[in-house]
């Protein structure tokens, strides 16, 4: 990749897969419920995805190594290699799995928003038709066109998202207002959410299984590497600012009694149109289906890591597809039969408010060693930068842990 001429690279896989339902969901409803005033989360959100990121991309291009396999090689002994194993597998193997379920649904749902409803083609129908597509893809998709079609996703819903913005009214002054950090009444667990839908510690083994041999080991790219992250992530931040702004632009009116998402399209069609739902649930299709593509292709990556595919390029595919389509056939199964995955989903949220913070400290720890990456390690500020980050992610994983548990709500 050239710095000279700019084109999507694979850090636009980390975008296609946190702006999900999840993240839209979570974004609509603090605009309904806060107006603009919560922005300034993403706003730090980004800005830390971003520092994490990079030093994953920087980890594998130098390394040569996926984060799975950097983190197991630098564990001390065998005992604690096994724990970090076990621990990487239940956040993302059966996390992914449970959270597979709610990117197929979320698609189903931008269908029927579309005009696909119950009467045209049932939820179930739906689900299986997203399901079986995205296993399709996975089988017959080599990982480079997979890549291109993600970048494809990702700009169609910005498109969709910050397109949506020329179709809507926009108080740009209270948006403006809302980059400055505040917290309104009762918003504290509302903006942590919108920072932990952004932070997800699946992109960063994704990101760093996607940049290997795409970036040279030297200083020409590490730089691209960098600037793609930071183009690629940058736009993630504004499309889930867009949807915070369509959310609070909608928020004077009465609950229609409805999920959050349909709440935003409803509302959206009843002050500016059809156009305006059309084109949030063309963004939310967009949504479910680029995470519904990225879950299973990171847990494929991972798992195929973490069980010594590298030396042998046939047995890696064999168990990153294999893998991928187990996750594809679990979520497309919660999502036909509308199971609600909740012990899973309490599983995972607790795997994850326990590996976030490891492994953010660990990024730090790697990229800070002069012996691992020479002239690439991090420096006093980004030594600062990132142990701010770690700090966050760890205020983030005790969320996670104590929400899992039902101690915060």
């Amino acid at each position: 990749m050239s710095l000279g001429i700019y084109r999507p690279g694979p850090a636009m896989l980390v975008t296609a897969a946190f702006i999900g339902p999840g993240t839209v969901t979570a974004c609509a409803s603090a605009g309904i419920g806060f107006g603009y005033a919560l922005l300034w989360a993403l706003v730090f959100a980004t800005v830390a995805t971003i520092i994490l990121q990079n030093m994953a991309a920087r980890v594998a291009i130098v390394t040569g190594q996926g984060l799975a396999e950097a983190i197991l090689a630098a564990a001390s002994s065998l005992p604690v290699r096994w724990a970090m194993a076990a621990l990487i597998f239940t956040a993302l193997g059966i996390g992914n799995s449970a959270y597979q379920a709610g990117n197929i649904s979320g698609t189903g749902l931008g269908l029927a928003l579309l005009g696909l409803g119950d009467a045209t083609l049932a939820p179930p129908l739906r689900a299986l038709a997203v399901g079986g597509l995205a296993a399709a893809l996975v089988i017959a998709g080599k990982p480079a066109w997979l890549e291109k079609l993600l970048i494809a996703l990702v700009l169609a819903m910005s498109m969709a998202f910050i397109g949506g913005l020329l179709v809507i009214d926009v108080d740009w002054s209270s948006a403006a207002r809302g980059l400055l950090p505040a917290l309104p009444a009762d918003s504290l667990f509302t903006a942590i959410a919108l920072i932990g839908t952004t932070v997800v510690p699946y992109n960063l083994f994704l990101h760093a299984a996607s940049v290997r041999g795409q970036f040279s080991a030297d200083r020409q790219g590490i730089a691209a590497a960098s600037l793609d992250t930071a183009v690629s992530v940058t736009l993630g931040g504004l499309l889930s600012m867009a949807i915070v702004i369509m959310g609070a632009a909608t928020s004077a009116l009465p609950s229609a009694g409805a999920g959050p998402l349909d709440e935003v399209a409803l509302r959206l069609e009843a002050l500016f149109g059809s156009p305006a739902r059309i084109v949030f649930a063309l963004g939310l299709v967009g949504a479910g289906f680029s995470s519904a593509l990225t879950a299973p292709l990171a847990t494929g990556y991972v798992l195929a890591e973490m069980m010594g595919g590298s030396s042998d390029p046939e047995r890696r595919t064999r168990i990153f597809k294999r893998t991928a389509l187990a996750v594809i056939a679990i979520g497309t199964a919660f999502a036909v039969l509308a199971v609600n995955p909740v012990e899973l989903i309490l599983i995972a949220q607790s795997a994850n408010g326990l590996l976030l913070p490891i492994l953010a400290a660990f990024l730090l720890w790697v990229a800070s060693r002069r012996q691992s990456l020479g002239s690439f390690a991090n420096g006093p500020l980004a030594n600062l930068a990132g142990g701010s980050v770690v700090l966050v992610c760890t205020l983030l994983g005790l969320r996670l842990i104590l929400r899992a548990a039902g101690v915060w709500p």
